[in-house]
Formats: C-alpha cells, structure tokens, sequence
C-alpha cells in the first residue's frame, strides 16, 4: 500500500520521557555498550564531563523509533546521522522530521526527511537524514 508525501510534510513527533540512568544502564546491558562514561559517574567526571551522558545509539535508536512510528520498518531505504552534541542524563529528548525531497528512484517513490533529535533547552543533539519507499 503506497501513501501520499509531500516536500514540507511533518512527521508526527517523538517526545522522550527523561532519559535515566537506570535507562543507560539497561541500554549498556542490552548493547554489550558498557563505555562507563554512561553509566559510572567518575569515569564520566575523569573524562571531563559533569555526570554520566546518553550513549549516542541510544539517540540514534530514538530516531529511529521516529520513522517506525511513521512508517513500516520494511520503508525504510536508508538511515545516516552525525552526533551534534551530547545528550546529558535526565535529558527530554524530541525527534522530529520533515519531508525535503520527493523523487523517483529505480521505479520507486522515495521521500527523504531531514531528522533531528533536540534538548529542551535548544541543543540540537543529532542531525540526519533518512530515505522511505512511499509505494
């Protein structure tokens, strides 16, 4: 089943509860990601950071979520990001994504959406793009 897209669509948002770290910790168990600069206070502090931050996959998997929430996983055409800032603990992340282009690729119709993840206080923490089937 195709759906229609057009360039300026918005994607309904994604809005996080406070990011934990009882979320890191799990998060660092289910990843095999134990860098324990999420999840040991003092590792972080050595590293030169306040408290613990938000594994960057973990943002990325969020932005993901964006698009399945959206669209069937089996959309989705590709996927690329580049961290922008980090996200602290106890953070609210929201995701948003907007359609910029709409075009015909190999005899199918594909919308690509510019997609952020943002801080309450306007730090913009990832900044990607994605490419979805529309047909």
């Amino acid at each position: 089943m195709s759906f229609v897209v057009e360039v300026g669509d918005e994607l309904p948002g994604l809005s996080l509860a406070p990011i934990s770290r009882a979320t890191l910790a799990l998060f660092a168990g289910g990843s095999g990601d134990h860098n324990p600069v999420h999840i040991d206070i003092d590792a972080a502090r050595s590293a030169g950071a306040e408290d613990v931050f938000v594994h960057g996959m973990l943002t990325m998997a969020h932005a993901g979520r964006l698009l399945t929430d959206w669209v069937p996983q089996h959309r989705i055409r590709a996927l690329r990001a580049r961290f922008t800032a980090i996200t602290p603990v106890h953070a609210e992340p929201a995701c948003t994504g907007r359609v910029t282009a709409v075009e015909e690729v190999d005899g199918e119709r594909r919308a690509t959406v510019a997609i952020s993840v943002t801080l309450r206080d306007g730090t913009t923490t990832l900044l990607g793009e994605a490419v979805i089937a529309t047909d």
